[in-house]
């Protein structure tokens, strides 16, 4: 159970411009389940709401980052990459993608995309960058890729004839099918060359039916969109990109660095990376 302390804790409820803090949002939710303090009472009340339905929801969220890391550590340290694209990144968590992967190379540039005020407002924290590297963020919507594409913040920042890593952690998620999911990825997928990498995780209901059920009843009934997909759903959004292995795998036992998990289906998201041919 989430006690009353635990879903009460956060930000001043006094939002900051451009912000409606009766509305839940996916950022915010995600922030505090991992234990931020960038969230308002309807966050938290969504949060908690979804933990009543997946208690494990908070490990989740932190298996997650930690595909992240090891999906940069890979692209920049054995694929090359020297570019990325993270929409829906969310409030920074440190470390941040870009930290990770310029780590490895110090000249590695990332763009960040969310389209949550409160991101906006935490953005400088994303772009604290390596003297040899850059990073920079835009607020905008995935639902509006061109206008992704298109930001002088992007095309000055990344050179779109060289590989680019694009990145969606946990966000396709929120685009119901009528939203056309594939369409938009298709869309920044056609605008990088061959060489370029997708990283995607995306809930399932494959593992565990009836409490991604209760999940999905508890974000409708609050407001916010949840549509967990099955694995062929997800390999589909790949398209015809050459799935890196071990293919569309558990977010827990896509290429684990400290041993395989005793149950990689603890956390009920799927994790793919493909090559563009």
């Amino acid at each position: 159970m989430v006690s009353h302390s635990e879903a009460t804790a956060g930000l001043e409820e006094t939002p900051p411009s451009g912000v409606d803090a009766r509305v839940p949002h996916s950022a915010r939710v995600y922030d505090w389940w991992l234990g931020g303090k960038d969230n308002f009472a309807a966050d938290r009340a969504m949060g908690a709401a979804l933990i009543e339905a997946i208690p494990t929801l908070r490990t989740m969220a932190k298996e997650n980052r930690r595909f992240v890391h090891r999906v940069a550590r890979y692209l920049v340290g054995e694929a090359g990459i020297r570019q990325f694209v993270d929409i829906g990144t969310g409030i920074p968590t440190r470390p941040n993608l870009h930290e990770v992967a310029q780590a490895v190379a110090p000249e590695t540039r990332v763009v960040y995309v969310d389209n949550d005020p409160i991101v906006l407002a935490h953005a400088r924290a994303l772009m604290i960058s390596t003297a040899e590297g850059r990073s920079e963020y835009i607020h905008a919507d995935l639902r509006e890729p061109e206008k992704i594409l298109s930001d002088a913040r992007l095309t000055e920042t990344l050179d779109l004839d060289r590989p680019v890593a694009l990145t969606l952690i946990a966000v396709l998620m929120l685009l119901r099918d009528s939203d056309d999911p594939a369409g938009k990825l298709r869309t920044l997928m056609d605008a990088v060359p061959s060489g370029s990498y997708l990283a995607i995780t995306h809930p399932t209901g494959d593992f565990n039916p009836a409490e991604m059920n209760a999940a999905v009843a508890a974000a409708s009934q609050g407001g916010m969109t949840l549509v967990p997909r099955t694995r062929e759903e997800v390999q589909r959004l790949f398209g015809g990109w050459e799935l890196i292995e071990p293919g569309i795998a558990p977010v827990m036992g896509w290429r684990p660095e400290d041993g395989h998990p005793d149950d990689p289906h603890a956390a009920y998201y799927w994790a793919g990376l493909a090559r563009k041919p």
